[in-house]
């Protein structure tokens, strides 16, 4: 009999470049709503939970609610995580914007 154990992520996350490349894979994906999940994977990983949800002003299960797949944290809610794991969240200019469609009201 074969044993295995259930895939985590944050056994693979041992590094900050490990963390920095799981975070930019998440980006490039483009689905977005997998990016509160990736913050809650690092912190689990520097075993920083409770001080982001310190710094979000949550308790820390809500925090796991909140940043887990189905969860729909505010945006102010990522942004104070990923500051507490020392990131910020920036927009770029994309060098070659995509046409914008108007909005009519």
């Amino acid at each position: 009999m074969i044993k295995t154990k259930k895939f985590d992520v944050i056994n693979y996350l041992k590094t900050e470049k490990d963390i920095e490349e799981y975070l930019n894979v998440v980006l490039e994906e483009g689905d977005y709503k997998y990016l509160p999940v990736a913050l809650a994977d690092i912190a689990r990983a520097r075993k920083a939970m409770t001080s982001a949800a310190k710094a979000a002003g949550v308790t820390r299960t809500n925090l796991y609610q909140s940043l887990s797949e189905d969860g729909r944290p505010a945006f102010e809610t990522v942004a104070k995580v990923a500051q507490s794991l020392g990131y910020r969240i920036a927009l770029i200019r994309e060098s070659t914007p995509r046409p914008v469609q108007a909005i009519h009201c």
